[in-house]
């Protein structure tokens, strides 16, 4: 549950190795590469390698294909060395072409399914009369149009009275009206362009049909079933085409993004006139493996030295945790990455967090619920909260346990209580006024030493830091600690055992006065440290900013303290929030079980979900800003 410690790692070789080397480079995972340009840039005569990359188009006019093909590509490993890119494009263009032929096709024959689906509309419209479709297209004096216009448009014939043309109406739908006009050829174009401006949309029969409409009908329906037969034998086609070319897909998949992945490798190489170099960390612990990976490359060579020793270089910080506190860096992520030579805030976020939900959230019931839902989303999603559930939903049963709650039955547990420690019920009445008082102290009480531990955390890091003056004299230093530790244990004397320590003089001058004195003189104290003038630009300046600052520290204490309320606050509202589904189970009779599953339902999504919420923001407002800066940078290997 630390950082893990680096080495500075430099591959270095000929430059006729350098794609054996960057083969195996681009699979590492325990290496994080530093980029060529922070060396080539404050050294004379080093380079960058910017060869074109022969694949990066044909890798984007891939994912093109694939997307307009809707191909679901296995993935594999390739690492061909002997790579063709002219028969990858070759076999790519062959393949796509085939399927773009079928598709054109495809899309041909839907549009000619919909033309006709809508001409057997028409036809169906007439069928009733005896007109012979021949003779009605055959007329040389009179025009007539086919088609649907949206029911709005209807209304707004009545002003065009006066214009040459019949409208019939056979069939409306919610938005059409299925219809038909008739001009005479000399206003053809004029009335067309009238129910052109009215939106009509005209359905052509097609040439194929002949006769009676009843005829017709049948002879659209014929051709319609056609038309469906050979759009099912092109989609097996199409299908067929996928199925041919997925495994040399997938090959070509592999084998571009590998070439292309070598390709922007490069940047990390440094180059060295006939000789080139690769830069980057390695965790100690790494070191074996990497040198194992080309120990076959005997021109290689693999140097190994102290992580700072490049001080252009910054180490980044690779993190190792124990199974519990592992899926807890996710919210220590958010917040920033630890720096290296610092220390992973990552274990006591995972206690902490844990503990405060369990505290905040103690059911024995839901918090079973909270560790299956958990488990399940980790196992079938992948999902680090689902990881967080389950050690979270494990102290919720703890506390749950003894709160003596079961998905809000105060009563349920009573029986072990007597069997196990001989008590007639169980050992905490939450909402009982004895009980409040006593729960709102307690959680004063957790944050005053989940305040206390920060600071000494924060001591720790700025004396490994060696920041003398930040760890002796700042708030969250010594003089902090002392302070708000005196004020803490002051009032815990006087609440718990009646002793008034802050009527003792000494007490007062010594452990409270004196640190916020040298709180307040902070900045004059590091200057004296460091040899500098105490107050650099006059002591008036000096005096009213940190005269504010000390006011603005003083307010910290007490908010960040009152801030823990919310832990007991949160205890409370859960179990009101249970007994009011209790409650309504009393109220509902036979519903009863429906509306207690429906009750904690609702309380765990929602509750659950602020809780979560409110215990990260302790987290972050008022521990993290105490001890953790979160300025590291994060150790990403070239696999990644």
């Amino acid at each position: 549950m630390a950082i893990a410690k680096m080495k500075l790692v430099s591959i270095s070789g000929d430059n006729e190795y350098l794609d054996d080397v960057l083969l195996r480079f681009v699979d590492l995972d325990c290496m994080h590469p530093e980029p060529a340009s922070k060396f080539v840039d404050s050294v004379h005569g080093l380079t960058t390698l910017n060869d074109e990359n022969p694949v990066s188009e044909l890798l984007n006019h891939f994912y093109e294909i694939v997307e307009d093909m809707k191909l679901d590509v296995k993935e594999m490993k390739s690492r061909d060395k002997d790579y063709d890119v002219k028969k990858m494009q070759e076999t790519l263009d062959t393949y796509y072409h085939r399927y773009s032929k079928a598709l054109a096709v495809r899309k041909d024959l839907e549009k000619v399914i919909h033309e006709n689906e809508d001409a057997l509309v028409q036809v169906r419209n007439i069928e009733s009369s005896d007109l012979n479709l021949d003779d009605l297209f055959e007329c040389e004096y009179i025009k007539i149009r086919f088609g649907r216009l949206p029911l709005d448009s209807v209304e707004k014939l009545q002003y065009y009275r006066n214009h040459p043309f019949v409208f019939k109406s056979f069939n409306s739908d919610q938005t059409y009206s299925w219809c038909v006009y008739i001009t005479t050829a000399k206003f053809e174009g004029d009335v067309d362009n009238i129910f052109s401006s009215l939106y009509f949309e005209r359905i052509r029969i097609p040439e194929f049909v002949h006769g009676t409409p009843e005829r017709a009908k049948e002879m659209l329906q014929e051709e319609i079933d056609s038309d469906v037969l050979q759009l099912a034998h092109v989609d097996e086609v199409m299908e067929a085409i996928k199925a041919e070319c997925s495994d040399e897909f997938a090959y070509i998949k592999a084998e571009l993004e590998f070439i292309n992945h070598t390709y922007e490798a490069r940047k990390y190489v440094v180059g060295l006139g006939e000789r080139f170099s690769i830069i980057g960390f390695v965790a100690e612990d790494d070191i074996e493996k990497l040198k194992a990976i080309y120990a076959d490359l005997k021109e290689v060579d693999i140097e190994v030295r102290p992580a700072h020793s490049d001080k252009r270089l910054s180490p980044p910080t690779k993190i190792k945790n124990g199974w519990f506190a592992r899926p807890f860096s996710m919210f220590v992520e958010m917040y920033g990455v630890p720096e290296y030579g610092s220390f992973d805030p990552t274990p006591f976020v995972a206690i902490t967090y844990s503990l405060l939900f369990g505290i905040m959230f103690g059911d024995l019931g839901q918090g079973a619920v909270l560790m299956l839902v958990g488990y399940l989303a980790y196992k079938w999603k992948g999902m680090r909260l689902g990881e967080i559930g389950v050690r979270i939903g494990i102290m919720s049963c703890i506390f749950g346990t003894i709160y003596g709650s079961v998905f809000g039955n105060e009563t349920l547990l009573n029986p072990l209580y007597e069997t196990l420690f001989h008590m007639e019920e169980k050992p905490i009445e939450i909402m009982t006024s004895e009980f409040i008082p006593i729960l709102l102290i307690v959680s004063i009480i957790i944050g005053a030493v989940l305040m206390l531990i920060s600071m000494v955390m924060n001591i720790i890091l700025q004396w490994k830091n060696h920041n003398i003056g930040e760890m002796l004299f700042s708030h969250n230093g010594i003089a902090g600690l002392i302070f708000y530790g005196s004020l803490v244990g002051g009032a815990g004397l006087q609440l718990g055992l009646g002793i008034n320590v802050f009527g003792n003089k000494l007490y007062i001058l010594g452990l409270i006065l004196v640190p916020l004195i040298v709180i307040f003189l902070k900045e004059a104290l590091i200057h004296k440290l460091e040899h500098e003038k105490l107050f650099p630009n006059g002591f008036g300046a000096y005096f009213t900013e940190s005269f504010f600052e000390l006011f603005e520290i003083c307010l910290s204490y007490v908010t960040n303290s009152i801030s823990y309320l919310r832990v007991g606050g949160f205890v409370l509202s859960h179990a009101g929030m249970m007994m009011a589904v209790t409650l309504l189970m009393s109220m509902a009779g036979s519903g009863s079980l429906f509306v207690a599953i429906l009750g904690n339902i609702f309380v765990m999504c929602l509750e659950g979900l602020i809780v979560g919420i409110q215990v990260l923001r302790l987290e972050f407002y008022e521990m993290f800003s105490r001890y953790f800066t979160g300025r590291g940078i994060a150790f990403n290997a070239m696999n990644n």
